[in-house]
């Protein structure tokens, strides 16, 4: 696994958004794909989630990822991000609070039902490859 790395622009571009679309693969091979929150933060990426949800119940099965944040702008085109990636979760500890307290700064729903340590995780997401537009 590279360590991949984002140009200035790209960077830029993934610290202005705050929306992407991440791709899981259930158990039975069907793609799941969903619209996340997420915190760009030293080349990697945060999602918040819950225990209930079907992308955290795929995560467990198969930790590979793809991950787009993509802007559609009249007359300037699209322009975006494409990841894929390897996931690991945070429940506890250290990076959990850390991710917590970026999500409670940057986001007014964290901040209206906040939530402790092994309530609900975050999923942090290592990029293995990248293209951009």
């Amino acid at each position: 696994m590279g360590l991949v790395r984002f140009s200035k622009a790209e960077e830029r571009f993934l610290m202005r958004n705050e929306l992407g679309r991440l791709a899981t693969v259930s158990p039975d091979g069907t793609p799941h794909v969903v619209p996340v929150c997420y915190i760009y933060r030293g080349s990697s990426f945060l999602v918040a989630t819950d225990y209930v949800t079907r992308k955290y119940r795929n995560l467990l099965t198969n930790n590979k990822v793809a991950f787009v944040v993509d802007v559609y702008k009249p007359g300037r085109g699209i322009r975006g991000v494409f990841i894929q990636g390897i996931s690991t979760t945070l429940e506890t500890g250290p990076e959990f609070r850390e991710a917590y307290a970026f999500f409670y700064k940057r986001f007014s729903w964290v901040r209206a039902d906040p939530w402790k340590e092994g309530e609900a995780p975050f999923v942090r997401i290592e990029p293995t490859h990248k293209s951009s537009w």
